[in-house]
C-alpha cells in the first residue's frame, strides 16, 4: 500500500499534471466569459437581427401529447457559436504568444555556406569548386 501512495504522490508531482491541472481550472473560467459573451452580448444581437425573439429559445414541437417533446435547435446553434467563438479566440491568443515567444528568441546567425566556385588559376575565371580541369582554357588543376 505504502509502494501505491509513493508512486501516486509521484505521478501528482509530475509537471503534466500540473499543467493540465491549471489548464481545466484555466478552461473552465475562460468558458464562463466566453459564455457570458455570447448569452449577454451577441445573443441580444442576433434576436434583434432575427426580429426580436429569443435565439436560444428556437424549437420545433414533435409532440403536444404526454411530454410535449420538442427539438431545441436554439440551444443546439448556440453551443455551436459557443466553440467557434473558443476555437477563435484560443487561435488568437496561441498565435500571440507564438509571435511574443519567437520575438524573444534570438535569430541564430547563418553560418557561411561554402563557396561553390573557385577561380582558375591560369585563366582567372570562375568555375566549379569541384572542377579538375578548366572548361574555359582547358588547363588541368590540382
Amino acid at each position: 500500500m505504502k509502494k501505491i501512495f509513493q508512486e501516486f504522490k509521484e505521478f501528482i508531482n509530475r509537471g503534466n499534471v500540473m499543467d493540465l491541472a491549471v489548464g481545466v481550472i484555466i478552461g473552465s473560467a475562460f468558458t464562463a466569459i466566453v459564455n457570458s459573451l455570447v448569452n449577454d452580448i451577441l445573443m441580444p444581437v442576433l434576436s434583434l437581427i432575427t426580429g426580436g425573439s429569443d435565439f436560444q429559445n428556437w424549437y420545433i414541437i414533435l409532440s403536444t401529447e404526454g411530454d410535449g417533446s420538442k427539438l431545441n435547435y436554439g440551444m443546439f446553434l448556440s453551443a455551436i457559436l459557443n466553440f467557434l467563438l473558443i476555437a477563435f479566440v484560443i487561435f488568437i491568443l496561441v498565435k500571440f504568444i507564438n509571435k511574443a515567444m519567437d520575438m524573444g528568441k534570438k535569430k541564430p546567425e547563418q553560418a557561411e555556406s561554402a563557396p561553390a566556385t573557385k577561380e582558375c588559376p591560369y585563366c582567372k575565371s570562375n568555375i566549379n569548386i569541384n572542377a579538375v580541369k578548366c572548361p574555359n582554357c582547358t588547363s588541368d588543376l590540382n
